[in-house]
C-alpha cells in the first residue's frame, strides 16, 4: 500500500466505517483491523532508525518489497504497540534470507505459517508470554506480532488465500504464530546465547512451520522416556521428512532434562537417532523417496547416529531446535514440523533492533 494511501481516500471519520473500509479493500485476515491512521504509523516508525522507504524484505517471485513504512502500517492494523515493531522488522529480515525460501513457504500447498521465536530480554521488556498458554490467546505482544506478520504477507506481498497462497487446508497458526523462549528456571543456554551476537542483544528466529503436535507425557521420569514419546511423534508416517523441527519442552519436562544433566546437544542427538522409520514402513504408505535416503547419507554430512535402512527426521541432530516454554504445571510439550519435506526451507535468526550489516 502506498505511503499516502490513508490520505488520498475519502474515509468517513468514524471508527466502524474505517474498519469496514479496510475490509472492502481486502486488507484483513478475516478479523477486524485497527485503522492505520498517520499518527499511529509514525509512532510505530519511531522505533526504527532507518528511513521509511528502506526495504527490509523482497518476495523473490513477485518482486514486491516491504518497506519500513509498509510494515508499520500493517503492524498498526494488527494492533501492535510501537515497542513491538523492532521484532517485526527483524523477523522479515530473517525471512528475507535465501535459505528461508520466502516464496515456497508462503505459496505452497503445505500450509506453512511463519513461527517467530523471540529469545532474550526484549521478550520481557515488551511483555511477551513465554509461560502459561504459550501458544494460546490472551497476550497482546505474542498475538499482534504474529498477526502483523500475516497481514504483511497478505497486504504487501499479496499472498492471498486461494490465489497466490495455495495451502490445501490451511493452518490456524496462519493467523498468528509467535512466542518467546522462557528464561526462568531454564537449565540450558537461551537460543540467543548460542548465536554470535553481542552480549545483551535479543534475537528472533523465523521458522516455516507446519501443524502443531501436542505431546502428552505425565508419567515419564527420565529424559529417555520424555524424549522417546516426542521422537515417536516426530517419526509419524504422515509427518516424517528431511525438514527441520522445533520442539518446545514444557518446564516439567525440562526439569527432567536438567536434573539428569542432559544438554541441548544430547537431547538433539537422542531425538534424531530415535525419530526414524524403516524403509519398508515408508514404502508401505508410498512415502519412501530414494533421493531423500541418499541425501541423508551423503558422506559430506552424514550423521554417525543414522541407522541402516532407516529414514530419520532431518539431516542431522542440529536440524532439531529445542527450547523451553509454557507453564510450570503439566506434562505437555510440542513438536512443530517444517513446511518443507525436502529441506528446502531453513530457519533463520536475526538480532532485534541491531543492524549487523550496516556501515
Amino acid at each position: 500500500m502506498p505511503r499516502d494511501s490513508a490520505r488520498i481516500h475519502d474515509v468517513p471519520d468514524d471508527l466502524l466505517a474505517a474498519m469496514d473500509y479496510c475490509y472492502e479493500q481486502g486488507w484483513t485476515d478475516g478479523l477486524p483491523v485497527v485503522p492505520p491512521v498517520v499518527e499511529r504509523v509514525d509512532a510505530m516508525m519511531m522505533y526504527e532508525g532507518r528511513p521509511p522507504e528502506t526495504v527490509i524484505a523482497t518476495h523473490p517471485a513477485t518482486g514486491l518489497g516491504c518497506t519500513i513504512h509498509a510494515a508499520a502500517v500493517n503492524a498498526v492494523m494488527a494492533g501492535c504497540l510501537p515497542e513491538y515493531f523492532p521484532v517485526i522488522v527483524a523477523a522479515f529480515e530473517a525471512m528475507n534470507e535465501p535459505d528461508f525460501n520466502f516464496h515456497g513457504s508462503t505459496a505452497s500447498t503445505g500450509g506453512s505459517a511463519p513461527l517467530l521465536i523471540v529469545s532474550g530480554g526484549v521478550g520481557d521488556e515488551i511483555g511477551m508470554n513465554a509461560d502459561v498458554n504459550l501458544f494460546g490467546p490472551g497476550n497482546r505482544a505474542n498475538g499482534t506480532i504474529g498477526r502483523a506478520t500475516r497481514l504483511i504477507l497478505r497486504n504487501v506481498f499479496q499472498m492471498i488465500p486461494g490465489i497466490s497462497d495455495k495451502s490445501t487446508q490451511g493452518n490456524p497458526n496462519k493467523f498468528s504464530f509467535c512466542i518467546a523462549e522462557r528464561a526462568r528456571d531454564n537449565p540450558w543456554p537461551l537460543l540467543v546465547e548460542t548465536l554470535d551476537y553481542p552480549e545483551g542483544v535479543s534475537s528472533v528466529t523465523a521458522f516455516a512451520g507446519g501443524g502443531f503436535f501436542n505431546i502428552e507425557n505425565h508419567g515419564g521420569g527420565t529424559p529417555e522416556q520424555v524424549l522417546g514419546s516426542i521422537a515417536h511423534t516426530m517419526a509419524g508416517l504422515g509427518v516424517l521428512t528431511l525438514g527441520q523441527s522445533v520442539v518446545v519442552l514444557a518446564p516439567e519436562h525440562m526439569r527432567i532434562m536438567g536434573n539428569a544433566g542432559w544438554t541441548r546437544e544430547r537431547a538433539q542427538d537422542y531425538l534424531f537417532e530415535n525419530a526414524r522409520r524403516s524403509r519398508p514402513e515408508l514404502e508401505a504408505v508410498g512415502k519412501f523417496r530414494q533421493q531423500d535416503f541418499d541425501r541423508q547419507r551423503d558422506p559430506a554430512h552424514a550423521s554417525p547416529l543414522l541407522h541402516d535402512d532407516y529414514m530419520h527426521r532431518g539431516i542431522g541432530p542440529a536440524d532439531i531446535l529445542i527450547i523451553m516454554g509454557g507453564g510450570d504445571a503439566g506434562g505437555h510439550s510440542c513438536f512443530i514440523p517444517s513446511w518443507s519435506r525436502a529441506r528446502s526451507s531453513l530457519m533463520q535468526s536475526k538480532p532485534i533492533g541491531v543492524c549487523i550489516d550496516c556501515d
